[in-house]
């Protein structure tokens, strides 16, 4: 999010220096018994019959309109790609999406179309990846009135969604669409720096609705850069009860017992929603922070539960005869340009390179991670009869052989403003990294029996 935090770091530190307290405005509900039935949860859309040999899954990293505009591409493509399935109905490789996992600009994208549907392709590029939305933000921010509002920048943000993009849609209006996939927009717990969900089987912790949580907000939670935004706060509910579920006990014991401290991590940090005399709030900012890939979504609930035989039994779902894993990452790799010169970097130019090599550290960790976790849910879910195939398709910036056109993407920047041309090419070479993919190829071929042609 380099360009945006260069604009933007500025804004947040004269926010600092006015030292205004600012409360996080609350809109979830609270509830005292759980919603099992209809909601927006992993049981309710494994449980429809359009999931069914394929298990299609797709992820979108952060990197503003750039990442936006890059999953929108691949969809795109997706939505053009015939699929057939061998049942000699008309399909499209984008109806056999069943879950969609995203962080920050990549929320923005896959929240429209857990909304709209194939509307995403009549109006979205206008409405979004054409606009000048960081101008707005950044006019909003220096308005001194927000600096000592008592609700913070943040509120900003979630009304400009909410007016320009979403409508006043809550996630009672994502539930209504039972022919589009789950959409999990993931955000940061910033007191624990554990990655939250907006979906039921998370709100549960809070003992809250997700149904009447506005989708705008669960967006700006999920793209809200830490100083410059406010986090997007949600209380914490003791009406369902203070006790953690036998699962989460299970899965504590697990962890215990295996020293995994990765897993570890993940109970405790869920633990503490238990704690409802301590965690009366939980604050959320920019998904990124904790998965900038929007991969960890559907390893850490296959985790919990106890690997993948145990979530397909928990889930109430077949088992699939393919896995297929598209990760669409926007990330670059731009030259410093601190090092043409001995001129001292600035606080933004220090913070932003920092953070760009952490979070590209962090990126390959996580694509290690999830691959050899997915090859154990292929071993696990196989059997002799009936082997399940695995597809790990990468759609990356960086696979591009061009070197004209590398540097071209490199100089596009992480912000809510991008040309005519930037999102033009973003969109053309989304499908391009699809539709070259050996993976996708291979999956085409297999599904279609084409060879690989679309």
């Amino acid at each position: 999010m380099t360009s945006l935090r260069r604009v933007l770091i500025p804004v947040g530190l004269l926010a600092l220096l006015s030292g205004c307290a600012s409360y996080g405005v609350i809109e979830n509900t609270p509830v005292a018994t759980l919603p099992t039935e209809g909601a927006y949860s992993i049981k309710t859309f494994t449980a429809r019959p359009s999931h069914g040999k394929t298990s299609l899954n797709l992820t979108f990293s952060g990197g503003g309109t750039r990442a936006a505009a890059l999953a929108y591409g691949v969809m795109k493509e997706m939505r053009d790609t015939p699929w057939s399935g061998g049942n000699g109905d008309a399909k499209t490789v984008l109806d056999e999406v069943d879950f969609i996992s995203s962080v920050s600009g990549g929320s923005f994208t896959a929240a429209y179309y857990g909304l709209f549907g194939e509307r995403l392709f009549e109006d979205f590029e206008d409405r979004f990846l054409r606009k000048d939305v960081q101008r707005s933000l950044v006019r909003g921010l220096f308005n001194p009135f927000r600096w000592f509002s008592s609700t913070g920048r943040t509120e900003l943000a979630v009304e400009l969604y909410n007016r320009e993009l979403f409508e006043d849609a809550t996630y009672a209006d994502m539930l209504k669409r039972d022919d589009l996939p789950l959409i999990v927009i993931n955000a940061s717990d910033l007191g624990y720096g554990v990655r939250f969900s907006f979906i039921q089987d998370y709100f549960n912790f809070l003992c809250s609705d997700l149904s009447t949580y506005p989708v705008a907000r669960a967006v700006t939670a999920s793209s809200a850069v830490p100083v410059v935004f406010n986090p997007v706060v949600l209380e914490n509910y003791p009406d369902c009860g203070t006790t953690p579920p036998e699962w989460l006990k299970a899965a504590q014991k697990r962890a215990l017992e295996s020293k995994n401290l990765r897993l570890q991590g993940l109970v405790s940090g869920i633990a503490t929603y238990y704690d409802k005399n301590t965690r009366k709030y939980a604050h959320f900012v920019d998904g990124g922070i904790t998965d900038n890939l929007g991969l960890l979504a559907l390893f850490d609930v296959t985790t919990i539960m106890g690997g993948a035989e145990q979530y397909i039994e928990k889930s109430d779902r077949v088992t699939p005869q393919r896995i297929v894993l598209v990760s669409v990452d926007a990330s670059t790799s731009p030259e410093p340009e601190m090092d043409g010169s001995n001129r001292q970097p600035s606080v933004g130019e220090t913070v932003a390179a920092m953070s760009d090599v952490q979070l590209h550290r962090y990126n390959v960790a996580t694509d290690e991670l999830i691959k050899a976790a997915a090859q154990g849910w292929s071993e696990a879910l196989s059997t002799p009869g009936q082997p399940l195939d695995l597809y790990l398709i990468r759609i990356s910036l960086e696979k591009l052989n061009n070197k004209e056109n590398q540097k071209f993407f490199n100089k596009v920047p992480t912000s809510f403003s991008l040309t005519d041309e930037q999102v033009d090419r973003l969109i053309a070479v989304g499908g391009q990294l699809l539709r070259d993919d050996p993976e996708f190829q291979r999956l085409l071929a297999d599904v279609n029996g084409t060879g690989g042609a679309n």
